[in-house]
């Protein structure tokens, strides 16, 4: 298969930061097209973008019906639908990529037929003062070592290696044909979910995980600083993969990693008693193959609370 990259940018008011966004998929010589989808903004984004347009075949910009704002998912949807390169790569609007970005992709894939897309190293750039915490907060985001493609999901779900970002994704068009697009009812973490997916469904090979090829735009509007969000989704990232893996024929002992990192997240939160019955209860009740298996038993919360009494559920 020809290495062609179709770099998806979904933008939302991002008029200080798009042009550079732009340029620096324009510098990366195996991408052929740049799809600049806007997602209702009210700022100079799109005069921007239509400047750039104007001089440059590759970028095309698109808009959602009416002009309306849909997400970030719908918005990265509209963005693979256009794509005509056989890879796809994503931007966000307010970050970058650096010189020589789909290199090393480009060798792995030609080279493995059979892979289906390269992650790669994310760092950070500050538009604004870095304080301590950030500091140490902030690194790279990456994993520590080279991970096997039927391990991945394990290793990613449970960060034990540590992270992947989107910016660091070269894909497959035809990946979305297994994983199905971006879930447009999670208003963040959809990342995550269709990462997730991928690496259920799919095979992902590492790349360069020792130094970023592409840098995130750190600033005073970001969503990933928005922690009151990530905890109203958090659940809802987990039912997200859970349901779908149950339509996709994943093999339940996954779905079992997958309920047992979403029981975490929800004990981190502190809910009572009777709020964690009466979900886990709802969501076994919406996916019946979980609620008839031993899977409803072993994370129903009375059960859960008191595995010591139990051991052998809980093997």
């Amino acid at each position: 298969m020809i290495f062609t990259v179709s770099v998806v940018i979904p933008a939302y008011n991002v008029a200080l930061f798009v042009e550079k966004a732009i340029n620096s998929a324009l510098d990366q010589p195996e991408v052929i097209d740049i799809l600049v989808v806007d997602d209702g903004s009210t700022d100079e984004t799109i005069r921007i973008v239509e400047k750039i347009q104007s001089s440059n075949s590759k970028v095309k910009l698109f808009q959602h019906e009416l002009g309306i704002n849909k997400g970030r998912s719908a918005t990265r949807n509209l963005g693979i639908q256009k794509a005509t390169g056989n890879y796809i790569a994503f931007l966000d609007a307010d970050d970058f990529y650096l010189i020589d970005r789909f290199k090393k992709d480009k060798v792995i894939l030609e080279k493995n037929p059979v892979v289906d897309g390269v992650y790669n190293a994310v760092g950070f750039y500050f538009y604004r003062a870095i304080n301590s915490f950030e500091d140490t907060k902030f690194k790279i985001s990456t994993v520590s070592q080279k991970i096997k493609p039927e391990e991945l999901f394990d290793s990613v779900i449970c960060s034990k290696y540590g992270y992947l970002h989107l910016n660091g994704l070269t894909v497959k068009k035809s990946v979305f044909d297994a994983t199905g697009f971006f879930n447009e009812s999670l208003m963040v973490a959809e990342d995550s979910d269709i990462i997730f997916k991928m690496a259920l469904k799919c095979r992902l090979e590492t790349g360069i995980i020792n130094e970023p090829i592409a840098l995130r735009g750190v600033h005073e509007a970001n969503v990933f600083t928005r922690e009151d969000l990530y905890k109203k989704y958090n659940s809802k990232l987990y039912e997200s993969v859970i349901t779908w893996a149950l339509k996709n024929q994943i093999p339940i002992k996954k779905i079992d990693v997958t309920l047992k990192w979403m029981w975490v997240v929800r004990f981190r939160e502190n809910n009572s008693l009777f709020e964690d019955t009466v979900y886990w209860a709802s969501l076994f009740f919406k996916n019946p193959k979980l609620l008839f298996s031993h899977l409803s038993i072993k994370y129903f919360p009375v059960v859960r609370l008191r595995k010591k009494i139990f051991p052998f559920i809980f093997r």
